[in-house]
């Protein structure tokens, strides 16, 4: 990436005072001094923290801000008097960790960045104020005050320690594994479970363990992703529920499923997560929302985080938008689907061979997501760019308005939403039988 991408990015001042607290805290478990975290393994290490934290920076870009700090640090040490640092809106809150990480200094985790003062204004990654808020990204959506110290300690690499098992063997739960995969967990450690052989064989090739017995994933791994049918997951649950304890994360994929039905179905204060995620998780581009039942801590939402990562996009929110996540990404990549499918039969009538046509679309479709979902545009915005006056693309639009295809999709992702509900109110009413 090149630097005046990376400038583009806004940082807020909870999100330096982390990205700070890492640091020091890598510093100290690794007996450097300050100059030498730019050691590129310890900036993949933040990384991969600031990521299990939900903020989703490139490393690139952590060791662009890194540099920023540094340089505020060094006018400080050379002018004490200048005002240049202030330029990076809350080097107050930043100072005492910056001289903990440069002079070798090491206050134990979140002693150095506590103030009375109120400064939630963002900032630019050049130093420059900026009145424009940048959008949060909240670690967590309740109001509770982020600890430091779980973060930090939620290193990824103890994912490579950890047994992870899956019951179902179908599309989410092959896409999930192989997210997981890519990033620090090893095949030894996963094991897979289905009644049947006929998925099992795509799992065996990744080097994953496999059995018919529901029980036997449960024995031996912490977290369970539990990704059967919505109607089996009563059944399913019944099965291993007396080998389920305190040290196991149940995440259920089942669409309509809630948490309080998995809770029912659990024993007493299990810890279970409601997951969605969506098709692309195969080639980790998904979209994942997740939400905490009532037993599971902050620690246990950051530890979902750290092991999907590398699956796509990772958030967590209250239940009700689970359903809502359902129908615009669990369904929508069908929506997608159907939209270039229909493009490339346009192309096809007006006279470009099938093939051809598909190619085109597909990679349209690509580009136009990739460069929405980077350039932080409204969709129309971006709209209005491919538009000119009297031009194809604003008649190629006026007839899919004329057609409908904003109210339909709409309409599509309501319908969808009010299926998974549905699926929900008879799975709930399934299990209370």
């Amino acid at each position: 990436m090149d630097e005046s991408g990376i400038k583009k990015q806004n940082w807020d001042v909870k999100e330096t005072e982390l990205f700070l607290e890492i640091l020091k805290e890598l510093d100290m478990k690794k007996c450097l001094d300050g100059r030498k975290v730019r050691n590129n393994k310890l900036f993949k290490v933040a990384h991969r923290r600031m990521t299990a934290a939900g903020y989703h920076r490139s490393v690139d870009q952590l060791k662009f801000r890194w540099k920023l700090l540094k340089s505020a640090y060094y006018k400080c040490k050379r002018e004490p008097d200048s005002t240049a640092a202030t330029k990076i809106q809350g080097w107050w809150r930043y100072e005492k960790t910056m001289v903990a990480i440069m002079e070798s200094r090491h206050p134990l985790v979140g002693a150095g960045v506590h103030s009375d003062r109120n400064d939630e204004v963002t900032e630019d990654s050049d130093g420059e104020a900026s009145m424009l808020h940048w959008p949060q990204q909240q670690p967590c959506t309740d109001n509770t005050t982020q600890n430091l110290d779980l973060i930090i300690k939620m290193d990824p690499e103890m994912d490579s320690q950890l047994k992870i098992g899956f019951i179902g063997a179908g599309n989410m739960a092959f896409g999930i594994a192989k997210g997981i995969l890519s990033g620090n967990v090893l095949p030894v450690n996963v094991k897979v479970g289905a009644p049947s052989s006929r998925n099992l064989g795509r799992f065996q090739e990744l080097g994953i363990s496999v059995t018919h017995s529901n029980v036997e994933v449960v024995g031996s791994s912490d977290v369970v992703f539990v990704a059967v049918k919505p109607h089996l997951v009563p059944q399913v649950l019944s099965e291993v529920s007396q080998h389920v304890t305190d040290r196991h994360v149940i995440v259920s994929v089942a669409a309509g499923v809630t948490l309080a039905t998995l809770e029912e179905l659990l024993p007493e204060n299990s810890v279970a997560i409601r997951l969605m995620p969506n098709l692309p998780c195969v080639v980790q581009e998904g979209a994942l929302l997740f939400a905490r039942g009532s037993h599971a801590k902050q620690e246990d939402g950051a530890l979902l985080r750290s092991l999907l990562h590398r699956c796509g996009l990772v958030e967590e929110g209250p239940e009700a938008w689970i359903d809502i996540h359902t129908g615009l990404s669990g369904s929508g990549v069908a929506f997608v689907y159907l939209f270039a499918e229909a493009l490339a039969e346009g192309a096809v009538k007006m006279g470009m061979p099938s093939a051809l046509a598909h190619s085109i679309a597909s990679q349209t479709v690509l580009g136009a997501g990739r460069l929405l979902r980077d350039s932080g545009k409204h969709p129309a915005q971006l709209r209005s760019e491919v538009c000119t006056p009297g031009g194809t693309t604003i008649y190629g639009l006026h007839t899919l308005e004329q057609g409908g295809v904003r109210a339909s999709t709409i309409s599509a992702v309501e319908s969808a939403t009010e299926r998974a509900r549905e699926l929900g109110r008879k799975s709930a009413a399934g299990s209370r039988k």
